[in-house]
């Protein structure tokens, strides 16, 4: 079990999450012992003083679209950071990957990792929209940018992780960055499948009920 709840990011971002529902998430990572947990900003505060940093707290930046301006990203993340959020997964301007802008992306990435300092950045740039030259130029972007992770989805695109982009991403991002699969995520196949093609973080809403429930017999 271990295995897979140490790279599990259990994730609420539900529009209509409460409080009593993020304390439930809370309480579920402190049993299973997972990555963190990764939740909406406006929660960040009440979930760092839950937790009291036995779990990282995570959340979202720029989400779901990117389209927010780059000081408006800035300034969400110094907020969530100064909140107690140990990890910032951030979405880029997905229009301007399309537009093959990736040296302004890249710039906008390097920036939001300088103001979260040592705290852990992960970049999604929504893989379903991309063609894989796209996804290529991005993984260059990321590592060049030094951010700590790179993240196939947010969960509200057309389309999830996927094992082909998992493994394109591996074999396009520097060997310091790590990747996390998201969205699609649902069941312990899906899982072991997605860390053993190179997934180091896994985003997900349904892993750690299962894993409640069930035992997973280590490799």
């Amino acid at each position: 079990m271990k295995y897979i709840t140490e790279k599990v990011d259990h994730t609420l971002l539900k529009a209509v999450a409460t409080w009593e529902d993020i304390k439930k998430i809370c309480d579920e990572a402190k049993e299973l012992q997972v990555a963190s947990i990764c939740i909406p900003p406006a929660y960040v505060k009440q979930a760092s003083d839950y937790l009291k940093n036995e779990i990282p707290v995570c959340t979202v930046i720029g989400f779901p679209l990117g389209y927010n301006t780059t000081k408006v990203k800035i300034e969400e993340a110094k907020d969530a950071i100064q909140n107690g959020a140990k990890e910032i997964d951030m979405v880029i301007n997905i229009g301007d990957a399309k537009a093959g802008l990736f040296d302004k992306i890249e710039d906008e990435i390097r920036e939001i990792k300088n103001a979260v300092g040592d705290n852990i950045l992960k970049v999604i740039i929504e893989t379903c929209y991309l063609t894989d030259d796209e996804k290529i130029a991005l993984c260059k972007s990321v590592s060049n940018a030094k951010a700590d992770f790179i993240k196939t989805s947010t969960g509200f695109g057309t389309n999830g992780a996927t094992l082909e982009d998992i493994k394109l991403m591996r074999e396009n991002v520097s060997k310091d960055v790590g990747i996390k699969a998201a969205g699609g995520v649902k069941t312990i196949d899906d899982a072991e499948s997605f860390i053993k093609e190179g997934a180091t973080r896994l985003g997900t809403s349904s892993i750690c009920k299962i894993l409640k429930n069930q035992q997973v017999t280590e490799y």
